[in-house]
């Protein structure tokens, strides 16, 4: 277990301002607009790319606040764009010991957080090989809902397909067949390439005594290399929507953004535009 380690708040709260200030609106995908007078990034824009409230990011640049959890310095080292060597530092900072520099990370590099901000308005998010949602831009939170809120096994889509039925309601129920196949071949390749003894491998066991699906599934042992280029989804306001898959993949970090996009000029493209709007106004009334 980490061992907790003396917090300094002082110099969090200095190293907090200097990386705000040295952030600029278009790193984070931000327009800079006439009346900015902030040097860097405002703190409410700060508190909003790191899921937080705008209080309790102020009073940690105050150096006034409580010690942050270790979830919550990696939200501020996502939300922040901060390199691992940033990452450690905060970690220190707070009084936490730095993560471990595993080939495999959850933390995302500031060059695939950059990606990400440019694409606010479409669907897209970062997932390791696990299935685990790291960030999403608004109109995938639209589209899926939060996925980076949840914990343990939970965190993977295959796992809460298998469990929970609320997981399926993005895609049509005649797709399911297709989906369940799917999603517990890609579960095979993670427990493949990582051991029994891994994280997907307790995963494997929870979903085998879980689910009489998955097990009837993995006993077909059914491998599957590629992703699904093309896929219906869809969404309660704005009905299904046929989408095409791309991927890009960082293999130094073992993550994957996934983009989807509509071809334009049919109706799963205005459904789309649709989409966005609604990701946008979400993200302005704070859910």
């Amino acid at each position: 277990m980490p061992q907790t380690q003396v917090m300094d708040r002082a110099q969090l709260a200095d190293f907090l301002r200097r990386r705000r200030e040295a952030l600029q609106p278009e790193d984070v995908g931000l327009r800079r607009g006439s009346r900015r007078r902030t040097a860097g990034l405002r703190r409410e824009e700060v508190a909003v790319l790191c899921d937080m409230s705008t209080d309790y990011y102020s009073r940690l640049e105050q150096a006034r606040g409580p010690q942050p959890s270790e979830q919550m310095l990696a939200a501020i080292a996502r939300g922040m764009r901060l390199t691992l060597d940033e990452r450690d530092h905060l970690f220190r900072l707070a009084g936490h010991t730095a993560p471990a520099r595993a080939l495999r990370s959850e933390h995302v590099s500031p060059g695939l957080m950059r990606i990400l901000d440019r694409l606010a308005d479409t669907p897209a998010q970062v997932m390791t090989e696990l299935g685990e949602t790291l960030a999403q831009t608004p109109a995938a939170r639209a589209l899926f809902g939060d996925e980076t809120r949840f914990e343990g096994f939970a965190r993977s889509v295959g796992y809460r397909w298998f469990t929970d039925p609320s997981a399926r309601t993005v895609y049509p129920i005649e797709d399911h067949p297709m989906h369940s196949r799917a999603f517990a071949a890609e579960i095979r390749t993670a427990y493949a390439k990582f051991g029994a003894d891994s994280r997907s491998g307790a995963m494997v066991s929870s979903l085998l005594q879980e689910s009489p699906e998955f097990a009837e599934l993995w006993a077909e042992h059914e491998v599957r290399s590629t992703h699904a280029r093309e896929k219906r989804l869809q969404h309660p306001e704005v009905g299904v929507m046929d989408m095409q898959c791309q991927f890009l993949i960082d293999p130094e970090q073992g993550q994957t953004l996934l983009v989807l996009t509509a071809t334009p000029g049919t109706p799963s493209y205005e459904r789309l535009q649709l989409l966005s709007v609604i990701g946008t106004q979400e993200i302005a009334a704070g859910r």
